[in-house]
């Protein structure tokens, strides 16, 4: 851990850019008030994520996909505010982020993103609600873009804290119901990460697999240390001396990726089901392995036509890196929109204005940010790691392989229910 005196790493992301279409605009003023009712306003946003060390790649793919729809959102957003990001590599540590935070709200930055790290989000949630219950009229919101541990938005839930990624939860019940109808699926090793995110995953697993395939053994179950791990080779040992079939694992970044490079070289056949096969690494880690027995289970994949399509060969030419993050676009809109609603910029009125708030997607469909918990209801899909083809063409990491879909979970199949008792502001509605 690091002092509060250690410095940390900064990039400023500014996008001022205008369209054609949106200079024609600017010439008629009560024309752009009517059309974009918050024109000219700049919206500063801190990204809170590592930029270094063995996660650090995921982070850096995340902060060029901010930087490439900031662009594209300045260039056309509803409310016609303009998005700054001030991108802060935290080195997945919660001390550097809370330092982040201070420093956020030193600069009167009134939201915050972050998403790599249940155990960071949790630090984040806190200090937040204290900042506010103390700092009234300096408010700041939470836009979680991935940190998936389902206390988050139960016992955790917070009304400054927003949920765009599908929580362990919700991705378990689509998972699970998948599993359900593979009869060769019979002893399952459960191998994770050794913090909240990871023991949800664990919990979760046996709890919906005893419901749904009561008959499935639960071979082996491991748990170890967060982005330290370089060789999986033991653990592979233990999964193929367990005579497990199928693991499943919510490991993401460099956990992932040297997990499947293990299997691989240790020759294990057996299937993985898992969170984040298509984030950076991974892919290249399995290369043309795994075709078939490698599964995830995502709010968003690499074939889904449409914009979705558009934008992700406009990206990976651009950056030479494949976007996956798929909430990024979603807070972007959702954002957008609740400030049309909101009528205004701040925090607090955005807050109550984002509960509830139904918005038509990009790409997914129609989503929901529930209001009860403030998790974002959407879409889930189950895909699979196989040769990429006319139909599901696209190939991360140029592997020749593709996520392709092998089925979907409209909202009302993957939401779970919530225990969180909100607790609101008294005023700002």
């Amino acid at each position: 851990m690091t002092t509060a005196r250690s410095p940390f790493s900064r990039c400023l992301f500014t996008f001022s850019q205008l369209t054609v279409g949106a200079a024609l605009v600017v010439s008629a003023g009560t024309v752009l008030a009517q059309a974009k009712p918050l024109a000219g306003q700049t919206v500063k946003m801190m990204w809170i994520d590592p930029l270094t060390g063995l996660m650090g790649p995921v982070g850096s793919n995340q902060s060029k996909s901010w930087q490439f729809f900031a662009e594209k959102f300045n260039a056309s957003n509803p409310a016609g505010v303009k998005f700054e990001i001030i991108a802060v590599d935290n080195k997945l540590s919660p001390t550097e982020s809370l330092n982040a935070l201070k420093s956020a709200i030193d600069q009167g930055i009134r939201y915050v993103i972050q998403g790599n790290g249940s155990s960071v989000a949790t630090a984040l949630i806190d200090a937040i609600n204290k900042h506010n219950e103390r700092n009234p009229g300096k408010e700041v919101v939470y836009l979680n873009e991935a940190a998936v541990d389902p206390d988050l938005t139960n016992s955790k839930c917070s009304f400054w804290h927003f949920r765009f990624d599908g929580d362990t939860t919700m991705k378990m019940e689509a998972m699970t119901t998948f599993i359900k109808d593979q009869k060769d699926v019979k002893k399952v090793y459960l191998l994770n990460q050794n913090y909240s995110h990871g023991q949800q995953v664990a919990r979760y697993a046996k709890e919906y697999l005893a419901r749904k395939r009561p008959d499935i053994q639960i071979a082996g179950e491991d748990l170890h240390p967060l982005a330290q791990v370089r060789d999986f080779a033991p653990y592979i040992a233990k999964i193929k001396a367990s005579g497990a079939d199928s693991v499943i694992t919510g490991n993401w970044g460099s956990d992932l990726a040297l997990l499947v490079k293990a299997a691989n070289e240790g020759g294990y056949t057996g299937k993985f089901f898992t969170y984040y096969t298509g984030v950076t690494g991974t892919p290249a880690a399995l290369g043309t392995n795994g075709a078939g027995r490698v599964y995830q289970v995502s709010y968003v994949h690499y074939n889904m036509g449409g914009q979705m399509d558009a934008w992700l060969k406009e990206f990976k030419a651009k950056n030479n890196d494949d976007f996956y993050t798929g909430s990024i676009v979603r807070i972007y809109e959702t954002l957008s929109a609740a400030m049309v609603k909101a009528k205004s910029t701040d925090p607090v009125k955005v807050a109550f204005a984002l509960e509830g708030l139904k918005v038509k997607s990009a790409f997914g469909g129609e989503i929901e940010m529930r209001k009860a918990d403030h998790q974002l209801q959407q879409t889930l899909y189950m895909t699979v790691w196989q040769k990429a083809d006319a139909k599901y063409p696209y190939s991360p990491e140029n592997t020749g392989m593709t996520l392709a879909p092998v089925a979907t979970y409209e909202p009302y199949v993957s939401s779970t229910p919530t225990s969180c008792q909100m607790v609101r502001p008294t005023t700002g509605s």
